[in-house]
């Protein structure tokens, strides 16, 4: 299998490192953190919800329309590439970087992700994602329902307080609390840490703290599965 970020072959068997969270837990910025210290891949699975969202958008598809958003996810036309660093989600040959941003993306998201035809289809596409090679993925259910079988599960949270403003900073307002109540509540892959994660408050955190502590983590699982260390290159 060759590395896309550096074109040489590999035979190690390619990881995935999970990063599950709430809204503005961090995740984002740490995983892309974390990976660019190892020299792997990253994966926003929160991104290809929103491109789902977004799309749904484009085509004037309800969202609060359950069977509606199932039917447009099962025919988008869709691919993964790797390509700067990350796995990402085209559709029709597009990714729309800054489109999924929006806050009428952010809300629509909201509602396309509680649909189980679309979790469903997200788990089968999200675990394509290996064929690329070791990666981090980070999202809301990866530990516990799309790669339950790595080693490496983290959980990072904040307090509600430290999440609001770190919305607020990036310009979006939103109500962490209901967010969490939706994800946590919902029927199909519920917000919650993993069997196996470990849980790490980052509110008093940098992103390379919180990196550190992982990575030392990371490293005492596979000292005891007798692996080499993984080491930064960054």
């Amino acid at each position: 299998m060759l590395n896309p970020l550096t074109g040489n072959l590999t035979l190690t068997k390619p990881f995935v490192i999970a990063i599950d969270g709430p809204s503005a837990s961090g995740k984002g910025v740490t995983s892309r953190r974390l990976a660019q210290m190892l020299g792997l891949l990253t994966v926003d699975t929160g991104a290809m919800y929103r491109t789902l969202a977004w799309h749904c958008l484009r085509m004037k598809v309800d969202v609060n329309d359950d069977k509606k958003v199932a039917a447009l996810c099962r025919k988008w036309k869709t691919k993964l590439v790797a390509e700067e660093g990350q796995v990402r989600l085209l559709v029709d040959g597009y990714f729309p970087a800054k489109e999924i941003r929006t806050s009428e993306a952010s809300a629509a998201v909201a509602h396309v992700a509680q649909v189980r035809a679309v979790r469903d289809w997200m788990k089968a596409k999200q675990r394509e994602c290996i064929q690329f090679g070791s990666c981090v993925m980070e999202g809301r259910d990866i530990g516990s329902n799309i790669f339950p079988e790595t080693d490496y599960k983290f959980f990072l949270d904040a307090s509600p307080e430290v999440r609001k403003q770190r919305r607020e900073r990036e310009g979006v307002q939103e109500d962490v609390h209901a967010r969490d109540k939706r994800d946590s509540s919902r029927a199909h892959s519920p917000l919650m840490p993993s069997l196996g994660a470990m849980i790490v408050d980052n509110s008093h955190h940098s992103v390379q703290e919180t990196c550190d502590i992982m990575l030392e983590e990371i490293n005492r699982r596979r000292k005891a599965n007798r692996l080499a260390p993984l080491k930064p290159v960054a």
